[in-house]
């Protein structure tokens, strides 16, 4: 199985925006250089965002822009499950992209990661990742 480090504070960040409101899904993006350093929340532009999610495309390019500027890369994204399972969905799979991007699922009390990539083994899309948390001044020092 694959591993990512990410920094606790992103970790936490992600847990307290997806459990801010219940009747919606949260997302966002999860960024770092290697690591997962930052965890950054976007609006959700579904059209029915208490079922599925998609981050606001302005919050996505502003993202790209800043990476192709030498800023933090975009390793990926997280969104919540209000539902309460924290594995990827048919949906997750049938929009997602295999660019090989970290898809971070929060529900309730869990917290997984999955890698996008063809022919995974969850839904034909996602592998499991396991997230390294690493306290965000041990990550910072390396």
């Amino acid at each position: 199985m694959q591993r990512i480090d990410i920094a606790s504070s992103a970790l936490s960040f992600i847990g307290a925006a997806a459990t801010r409101d219940p009747s919606v899904e949260a997302c966002g993006l999860v960024l770092g250089i290697g690591a997962i350093l930052r965890a950054t929340e976007a609006r959700n532009v579904a059209a029915d965002p208490a079922r599925t999610f998609e981050i606001d495309p302005a919050a996505l390019f502003a993202a790209l822009r800043a990476q192709r500027a030498g800023g933090e890369r975009v390793i990926g994204y997280w969104h919540s499950h209000p539902s309460g399972d924290a594995n990827p969905s048919a949906t997750d799979a049938a929009m997602a992209t295999p660019d090989g991007r970290i898809w971070i699922i929060a529900a309730k009390t869990e917290i997984s990661a999955w890698q996008a990539v063809a022919r995974g083994t969850v839904h034909g899309r996602f592998d499991a990742v396991e997230l390294v948390v690493i306290d965000d001044q041990r990550l910072l020092a390396t």
